[in-house]
């Protein structure tokens, strides 16, 4: 059974960062891309940023400069770094997995597993 848990989420003021983390557990995804989506209340959720299984990423126009996402695929973790933080960024933030060798991961339906999601607050 695969478990994709999320932590690192928290209440920020705006121009603050903060690192995101999330463990896959049950199986390694080496070869699937990862991504990071985000779901402020009252809204659908949103691609943030994917990771292929090389260093390809992909942003959202509203993250890209500020975010960065990695991933370390001996533990078997993505990261998200979130720099200049703003008051709509705002929102659950869940990470995802696609499916194997998957080439276009920027939308919900491209991914198969889901973690719980983290909160993340940013005040202004």
């Amino acid at each position: 059974q695969v478990q994709l848990v999320e932590s690192g989420g928290g209440l920020v003021q705006a121009g603050d960062s903060l690192r995101l983390s999330c463990a896959a557990d049950g199986r390694s995804f080496a070869t699937h891309p990862m991504g990071w989506f985000r779901q402020a209340p009252g809204k659908e959720r949103e691609f943030v940023a994917g990771i292929r299984w090389s260093t390809y990423t992909d942003y959202s126009d509203s993250v890209r400069g500020r975010f960065t996402i990695s991933r370390d695929n001996a533990k078997n973790v993505v990261y998200l770094q979130m720099n200049s933080l703003k008051p709509e960024d705002t929102a659950v933030y869940y990470c995802a997995v696609a499916r194997d060798f998957a080439t276009v991961f920027d939308q919900v339906y491209d991914y198969d597993y889901w973690g719980q999601g983290t909160q993340v607050t940013v005040s202004t």
